[in-house]
Formats: structure tokens, C-alpha cells, sequence
């Protein structure tokens, strides 16, 4: 195995534990130079990157590592640039190449990042062609692919949500880039997250620039912002989104949101925000059945130009069942070994190769695991869940929490109590019997539980 195959193989487990944006922020132009004697020596493009994966990294790399070569130690880290950029590793949304070596067909490199467009910001990787429908994205495939023949009037503004992994990036820019197709260029398309607004409002307002940010987000006929949940809690921003959605919607600019909940569950969001959201089309993305996990798989491998048996295909949807990019990341591991090996692996060395990662089936949860997520879902601290606080804004996730310890782990009510602030135990009685009455017609509710449990496995 050489250097770049054994980087390439610890990058596939690494690409599982962290999230999309900070696998390629951090390891982007990033390769072993050398592996001798137990200790292994990346090369990384800056000061900055060094000692953030250093600091941050250090232990899930040499985890990886290990797991591919059992006789890796030690891991260090020089600044160095990369003598080829096909040295960079994208493993995430990536495409095959097939090559030919000596007479053999191999498995090509298969991590090869697509060009962001820089105007729009859009990946073109991602289209309706290769988003694969199935009963739990209909309603929100469906609804996408209505507005780009009627923008800013049929659905104004659409608003998709789910939990981590299930697509909603993948739909949101596959929006953007058919109107791209359909209007040959002629609408002004824009997708960014809500990070990144956030921080392009904070430079201007440093700069003293912020007419200039509020023209250029104006003139825009298509606006797309991903993870808008984030903006929770951040009021200037809040402030000067309020104003350019309006000043969008008035002009029946299309306006496309994606969050990790639904409006109303977005904590800290002011009211008129959460009001505008509301009032165009909410569509959910839920958990993807075996029939459409199975799918997806065959539809990346396809992507790849790599052939895989339904066997082996039909054993990774079985194993990942609640997160999409997790199977495009199982799958990736596969290819690499297979790449590596120069044969696709057999079914006990499949199970192997993704015994690293956690079956949402087989994780053990704990009530500290759930207090956690429903803390993190409403915003809002632990401690305010388990101090004796009454205020309205917690005592409704403080029930959920309880409800969710309870149905989850089966707790006894004097347990649940106990733990969540010294409670009486009918207090966690009534609050379990409240919130099973009102999940029987509420669906809000529904998806808020279903994606506070989602949160809690896949974390």
C-alpha cells in the first residue's frame, strides 16, 4: 500500500466522524509524506491547519490510521506543499475516473471533488437526476421541482427540513442549479449557508460596507440559505435577514431555507421570522426505508463507475439505516479497499471494514446522551433543563426530555424525576401522559421527537 492509498483509506473512516464542512476545510491538500518506523508524517498547507489538526484531530487520525495499519504510532504533522492537486482529498460528494494501468481496468481515482461554481456557489454535482425519491423526500422533491418553473409565486418561500445526512443539501442546490439550466443564466442564483451570511454581515459592518451587503443580496432572484437554524440567537443578523427576505419577497424573488427543524421548533428565532417561514411551503425529509437506502447506494456506486452485487449492497443498507451521508461514506470505504486489495471484498470483510462505524441500532443511550440532545434542539442549556426554573421557554423541553427517557429507556418516573432537577414523580407522569396525548394529533410535535431521536443516535 502507498503512502497516498493508506491516507486515503484513514481519510474514509475520518470522513464518518465529522461533519462535511470540517472534513474538507481541514483536510483539504493534506497526504502522508512518509510512514517509516511506527510514526507516520502529514503534510498540511499551513500554520494554521497544523496546529488545528494537531490540537483537534490528533487522536481520531491515528485511530484511522491504525485501524488500516495496525503498526502506526505516532503521527506528525510539517507544512508542506503537495507536489500534484491530485493529491487532494474530497472524499465527500465525490465522482470516478476510470483509468487504465498496464492492461487492468482499476477502480479510478474515485474522490475527485466537482468545481463550486463561483458565482453561485452551487455544486454541480448535485441535481434532480441523481436525487433519489423515495416515500420519505417525495413531498419535499416534489415541491422543489414546482418552483423552478413558477418562482417567487407558487411556493414562497420553501422551507425543507430534517435531520443530519438526509439530503436537504443535495435538494436545495439541485434547485438551484436546474433554474440555472432552465433560465440559461439569466436569474441570478445565490446559495450560501447561514454561517456564511452571518459572517459576511460581520465584515461589512467592520468595513463600514453594509449598503454594499444589502445590494448584493437585493438584486438576487433566487436565494438559497442552508442550515438557516443557525441564525437562532445571533439578533443583528436576524435584523438585516428580516429586511432582505422582505425586500426579496415583495419583488416575488424565490427564497429556498433549509434547517434541521421545523420554523416554529427554532428556538431563540424571533417571531416575525419564524412567521415569514411559515407562510410559503414547510416539507419534511424523514428517514429513508431500506428499499430507498438501497437505492441511494445504487446510485453513487453508479456515480463512481463502480460495480458492486446487491448482496453486499443490501448488507450496508441494513447496517446505516438513519443517515444517507453514512452510506455514501460506508461506501467509500469499500471502494478504497477494493482499490487497495484489487478485489471487491467478501461479505465477512465488509463487516470489518465498517465494524468502526456505530450502528444507531446497537449504540447505547443514556438519559445524560438525551438531556444533551433536547437541550441542543430547543437551544438551550443542560442546566436549564435540570435546574428547578418554571419558565415556559423550558418547562416544554423539560417534558419532552422526560418523555424521551421514559419511552427510550424505560426509566421509572422517580428515576426521571431524580435526574431532571429532583422532581416529584408525578410531576414526570403528568409530563409523559401530556406529550403522548399530544402526539396523537400534533404532528409538529412528531417530527420534533423524531428528529430530537435521530439527533441522539447518529451523534
Amino acid at each position: 500500500m502507498t503512502n497516498h492509498e493508506l491516507w486515503q483509506a484513514a481519510l474514509g473512516e475520518i470522513e464518518l466522524n465529522i461533519s462535511k464542512t470540517n472534513f474538507i476545510t481541514w483536510f483539504r491538500n493534506t497526504d502522508i509524506i512518509k510512514a517509516k518506523d511506527n510514526s507516520v508524517t502529514i503534510a498540511v498547507p499551513n500554520a494554521f491547519s497544523k496546529e488545528w489538526l494537531e490540537n483537534k484531530y490528533n487522536k481520531l487520525i491515528l485511530r484511522a490510521l491504525r485501524n488500516v495499519s495496525p503498526e502506526a504510532k505516532d503521527v506528525d504533522f510539517v507544512i508542506s506543499t503537495l507536489p500534484s492537486s491530485e493529491l487532494i482529498p474530497a472524499l465527500i460528494g465525490a465522482s470516478a475516473k476510470s483509468t487504465k494501468r498496464k492492461g487492468t481496468e482499476e477502480i479510478g481515482q474515485p474522490f475527485q471533488e466537482f468545481e463550486i461554481n463561483k458565482e453561485t456557489h452551487l455544486n454541480p454535482k448535485y441535481t434532480f437526476d441523481n436525487f433519489i425519491v423515495g416515500s420519505f423526500n417525495e413531498l419535499a422533491q416534489a415541491a422543489a421541482r414546482a418552483i423552478t418553473k413558477n418562482l417567487g409565486k407558487l411556493y414562497n418561500p420553501l422551507f425543507i427540513y430534517g435531520g443530519v445526512g438526509l439530503g436537504k443539501t443535495h435538494l436545495i442546490q439541485a434547485v438551484g442549479n436546474e433554474i440555472v439550466k432552465n433560465y440559461n443564466n439569466e436569474k441570478k442564483v445565490c446559495y450560501i449557508s447561514s454561517e456564511k451570511f452571518t459572517s459576511e454581515l460581520v465584515d461589512a459592518l467592520y468595513n463600514g460596507q453594509v449598503e454594499e451587503f444589502k445590494n448584493t443580496y437585493r438584486q438576487i432572484d433566487v436565494l438559497i440559505i442552508d442550515d438557516i437554524q443557525f441564525l437562532a440567537g445571533k439578533e443583528k443578523t436576524q435584523e438585516e435577514f428580516f429586511h432582505t427576505f422582505n425586500a426579496l419577497y415583495q419583488n416575488n424573488k424565490q427564497i429556498i431555507l433549509s434547517s434541521d427543524r421545523p420554523p416554529q421548533a427554532i428556538s431563540t428565532l424571533e417571531e416575525r421570522l419564524k412567521s415569514r417561514f411559515s407562510g410559503g411551503m414547510i416539507a419534511d425529509i424523514s428517514l429513508p426505508d431500506l428499499e430507498s437506502r438501497i437505492a441511494i447506494l445504487k446510485e453513487k456506486a453508479h456515480e463512481k463507475n463502480f460495480e458492486i452485487n446487491d448482496e453486499i449492497l443490501n448488507h450496508i443498507a441494513n447496517y446505516i439505516q438513519k443517515n444517507i451521508r453514512e452510506l455514501e461514506g460506508a461506501l467509500n470505504r469499500i471502494i478504497i479497499s477494493a482499490k487497495i486489495h484489487n478485489s471487491i471484498p467478501s461479505l465477512p470483510e465488509i463487516s470489518k471494514i465498517l465494524s468502526n462505524i456505530t450502528s444507531p441500532l446497537s449504540k447505547k443511550i443514556s438519559y445524560k446522551i438525551i438531556i444533551q440532545a433536547v437541550a441542543d434542539f430547543y437551544d438551550i442549556s443542560t442546566n436549564h433543563l435540570i435546574n428547578r426554573c418554571r419558565k415556559k421557554e423550558l418547562v416544554y423541553p423539560r417534558q419532552v426530555a422526560m418523555f424521551l427517557i421514559r419511552e427510550e429507556l424505560k426509566s421509572s418516573y422517580p428515576f426521571i424525576g431524580e435526574k431532571l432537577g429532583g422532581r416529584d414523580h408525578t410531576t414526570v407522569m403528568y409530563a409523559c401522559e401530556k406529550i403522548t396525548k399530544e402526539l396523537e394529533n400534533n404532528e409538529s410535535l412528531q417530527q420534533e421527537i423524531n428528529l430530537i431521536k435521530e439527533h441522539f443516535y447518529n451523534t
